[in-house]
C-alpha cells in the first residue's frame, strides 16, 4: 500500500512539474527569411506634452525668461518690495511693450532702483532649478542701460535661501546687448531659485534671461538635457517623430504649431501658451508655454545626432478634432502647404536656397537627408481626406522622393477607422499612422493583427501605443510590467509582420514627475534624474535587437502567438551574423522552450540571452529604483543548432546566436 502511494505521489509530482514548466518547441528557418525589416522600425515620437521640452528635453532653468507669458511676471517674485505701497524706497519693475527692432519678443522689463542695494527679482525655474554641486551654469541676459549705473549680483540659492554660487554683470550700453557669465555651484539642489539683485542707483532694461547648464548634450550652448538625451541614443532608434501630437493641430488653428517661427535666433522666435496647460481638469498647468528654444532646427540636429530618420508631422489646416475642429477652408490652404514644401527645402535644400541657407546659417551646411512628412496627426473624415490629396499632390510633384505619412484617426477600429483607411488604401497612401491606447488584454488580443493586412495595401505606422493600466486619459495609469509585458507580445507580432509594418513608436514619450498630465509614458525624470521605466526596456530590447530581415518562427505548424502564453519573433542580422529570438512568456508559469535553427549555417556553440522579468505585474521603475526592472544578460549554450530555454514566468527573453 506504501509503495502504491509513493508511485502516486511521484506521478502526481511529476505532472505538477511538467505543468509548471510547460515544454514548447520553436522552429526557425534562418536560410528562408519572409520579409525585410526596415531601419525604421522601431523609434521613438516626442510631443511637448509633460513638460517634455521647457523643463525636460530643452535645459534651459529660468521660466519665462522674456516676461512673455500671458501672466508676464509669471515665475517671477519681486524682493523688498510692497507691490501695494507707494512707498517704493528700494526699486520696481515695470513691463514695457516695445515696438523697436533691437530687443526681442513683444516685452521687456524695466528695473529701477533707488537705494544702493536691497531690490531684486526671484525665479521659481519650471519646478524649480536642478543644480548639481560642483557644475557651472551659464547665465545670459540682454539688457541696456537707461540711467545711472546699476550692477547685477546674481544668486543660485537653495529653498532655505543659502547661496549656492554667485556672480555679477554691469550692463555698460545704452544699446541693447547680450551680457554672460558663470556660477559654479557649490552644492546639489533639486529646487533652488535664481536671484537677480540690482545694486546701484538707475534705470535698467532687462530681457532673455536665460540659464543653462554647461554639461548639455555635446556640451552645446543652451542646448539639451544630457541624461534624457542618452537615454534616447541609448535606444538606438530607427526614427524620431515630432512635433506631435496634439501640439501640430493645436486647440485651435491660431494655436497650432508653425515650424517656421521655431527656426531662426532663439530670442526672434514667438512664444504661445502650450495647448495641454489645461487640457485636465486633473492636471491643470497654468504656467505651461512653448518658448521653441527646442525648435525644427534641433530636432532635426537631436535626429542626427541618434542616428534617427527625422519625421516631422505637419498642420493640414485642421485644429485637434476633440477640441474647436476649426477648418482653414480648401481655397486658404496654400499657406499651410507651402510651409509643408518649405519645411522640406529647410531639411534637404541647397544652401543657395532661401530656407538651405537659414539651414546653413544655423549651423548646418549638410542637408539633413529628410524623406518621410506627416500630413496631420490625429485626423479623420472626408474633410482631412480631400486636404489630404491636395497636399500629396503638391509634394510630390515637387518633391516625389519624400515618403508621405498619412493619419486614419484615433482609434484602432470603428467606423473613422475603417471610412479613412479605405479611403487612403483607395489613394494608393504609401503608410498609414495608427494609433491604439488600449488595456493589456487588447495588446494580447490584437498580436496577431497584422496577419490578415492587405500586403498590396498601404505600409502601417503604429505611431502611438501604449498599455493603459487603467483607462485612457485616466491619472492613475502607470507604467508597471504587466503593461510593458503585453506591449512586448504586441511587436512581436509587428515584428513578425514586417512587410506591412515599417514604423512603430511608444507614445508619450517623457514626463515631468511633478508637471506631468498624461500617464502612462515612457522615460520619467525629475530636475536632478531620470529613468526609463519597464516599457522603455522593453522598446530599448526590440531597437537594439532589430536585425535586419524577418524569420519563419513557428511551434509545430502553428506560429507563436499566445498558445501557452507565449508569443515569439525571430529575425535575422546581415551586419552582425545572428539569428536574433524574441519570446515572451506571459503566463505565471516558467516554461522549458527547445529552440531548433533550420540552417545550413555553421551555429556557434555559445549565445547570449537579455532576460527582463518580474513575478510582480505590478512592478514600477521610479526615480529612487530606476532598473529594478532591466534586462539582465546571461550565457546560453547550445548542442548543435539547438538550445534549450528556460522561460521565467512574467518574462521577455532576447537571445543572440552567431550563425555564419
Amino acid at each position: 500500500m506504501l509503495k502504491n502511494r509513493l508511485l502516486t505521489f511521484l506521478v502526481l509530482l511529476f505532472l505538477c512539474l511538467k505543468v509548471s514548466a510547460q515544454s514548447n518547441k520553436l522552429s526557425i528557418q534562418v536560410d528562408k527569411p519572409i520579409a525585410e525589416i526596415q531601419p525604421t522600425m522601431w523609434g521613438i515620437f516626442f510631443e511637448d506634452i509633460n513638460f517634455a521640452a521647457d523643463g525636460g528635453l530643452y535645459a534651459e532653468l529660468v521660466k519665462n525668461r522674456s516676461f512673455e507669458f500671458s501672466h508676464p511676471m509669471m515665475g517671477w517674485k519681486e524682493q523688498k518690495f510692497d507691490r501695494f505701497s507707494l512707498n517704493k524706497e528700494s526699486g520696481f519693475t515695470s513691463i514695457i511693450n516695445h515696438g523697436d527692432s533691437e530687443a526681442s519678443g513683444p516685452r521687456f522689463a524695466r528695473v529701477t532702483t533707488h537705494a544702493g542695494k536691497g531690490y531684486g527679482l526671484t525665479n521659481e525655474g519650471l519646478r524649480g532649478m536642478g543644480i548639481k554641486k560642483d557644475m557651472q551654469y551659464n547665465f545670459s541676459l540682454l539688457a541696456r542701460r537707461q540711467e545711472g549705473n546699476v550692477k547685477l549680483r546674481l544668486e543660485l540659492v537653495d529653498e532655505k535661501g543659502t547661496v549656492l554660487g554667485e556672480t555679477s554683470i554691469s550692463p555698460t550700453e545704452n544699446a541693447w546687448k547680450e551680457y554672460t557669465a558663470t556660477i559654479k555651484a557649490t552644492n546639489t539642489e533639486a529646487k533652488a531659485k535664481l536671484n537677480v539683485w540690482f545694486e546701484g542707483k538707475g534705470v535698467v532694461d532687462i530681457d532673455m534671461i536665460s540659464l543653462f547648464p554647461q554639461d548639455t548634450w555635446k556640451q552645446r550652448p543652451k542646448g539639451l538635457r544630457a541624461d534624457l538625451v542618452q537615454l534616447l541614443a541609448d535606444m538606438k532608434p530607427g526614427f524620431l517623430r515630432f512635433p506631435g501630437g496634439c501640439i501640430v493641430e493645436g486647440r485651435d488653428l491660431a494655436t497650432r504649431y508653425q515650424w517656421k517661427k521655431t527656426v531662426g535666433k532663439i530670442e526672434d522666435r514667438e512664444l504661445i501658451v502650450n495647448r495641454w496647460n489645461t487640457e485636465f481638469n486633473h492636471r491643470p498647468a497654468p504656467d505651461y508655454f512653448q518658448s521653441f528654444g527646442l525648435g525644427f532646427f534641433e530636432y532635426f540636429q537631436l535626429s542626427e545626432d541618434i542616428g534617427a530618420a527625422p519625421l516631422p508631422i505637419l498642420s493640414c489646416g485642421m485644429a485637434c478634432q476633440f477640441n474647436t475642429a476649426e477648418l482653414v477652408p480648401m481655397d486658404e490652404l496654400d499657406p499651410y502647404i507651402q510651409d509643408a514644401l518649405d519645411l522640406i527645402e529647410f531639411a534637404n535644400g541647397p544652401v543657395t536656397s532661401k530656407w538651405g541657407k537659414l539651414r546653413a546659417d544655423m549651423g548646418h551646411e549638410a542637408s539633413f537627408n529628410l524623406k518621410y512628412l506627416g500630413v496631420g496627426n490625429e485626423q479623420w473624415g472626408p474633410h482631412y481626406i480631400e486636404r489630404y490629396k491636395v497636399f500629396t499632390k503638391a509634394i510630390k510633384e515637387k518633391y516625389p522622393d519624400i515618403i508621405i505619412i498619412s493619419s486614419v484617426g484615433p482609434f484602432p477600429d470603428g467606423e473613422l477607422f475603417d471610412y479613412a483607411a479605405k479611403e487612403l488604401k483607395d489613394l494608393n497612401a504609401e503608410i498609414v499612422d495608427e494609433h491604439y491606447y488600449k488595456n493589456p488584454e487588447w495588446f494580447l488580443e490584437n498580436s496577431d493583427r497584422y496577419d490578415s493586412y492587405d500586403r498590396n495595401g498601404p505600409k502601417i505606422f503604429a505611431g502611438e501605443y501604449a498599455a493603459q493600466s487603467v483607462a485612457t486619459v485616466s491619472p492613475d495609469n502607470k507604467n508597471n510590467w504587466k503593461c510593458a509585458l503585453s506591449e512586448a507580445a504586441f511587436m512581436t507580432g509587428l515584428e513578425r509582420n514586417a512587410d506591412v509594418v515599417y514604423m512603430a513608436s511608444y507614445a508619450p514619450l517623457f514626463a515631468h514627475a511633478e508637471g506631468w498630465q498624461w500617464t502612462p509614458d515612457l522615460i520619467w525624470f525629475d530636475n536632478l534624474r531620470s529613468y526609463g521605466t519597464p516599457n522603455y526596456y522593453v522598446q530599448k530590447l526590440f531597437a537594439t535587437n532589430k536585425g535586419t530581415n524577418a524569420l519563419s518562427i513557428l511551434s509545430g505548424n502553428e506560429k507563436v502567438n499566445g498558445k501557452n502564453g507565449l508569443y515569439a519573433s525571430a529575425v535575422w542580422d546581415k551586419n552582425s551574423k545572428e539569428v536574433i529570438v524574441k519570446v515572451v512568456n506571459t503566463s505565471d508559469k516558467v516554461q522549458s522552450t527547445e529552440l531548433q535553427l533550420a540552417t545550413k549555417k555553421k551555429v556557434s556553440a555559445d549565445g547570449v540571452m537579455s532576460v527582463l522579468k518580474s513575478e510582480n505585474l505590478d512592478a514600477v521603475n521610479s526615480l529612487d529604483n530606476p532598473t529594478q526592472l532591466s534586462p539582465q544578460q546571461v550565457p546560453l549554450k547550445l548542442k548543435g543548432k539547438a538550445a534549450t530555454l528556460s522561460l521565467p514566468a512574467h518574462s521577455m527573453t532576447v537571445v543572440r546566436i552567431k550563425a555564419s
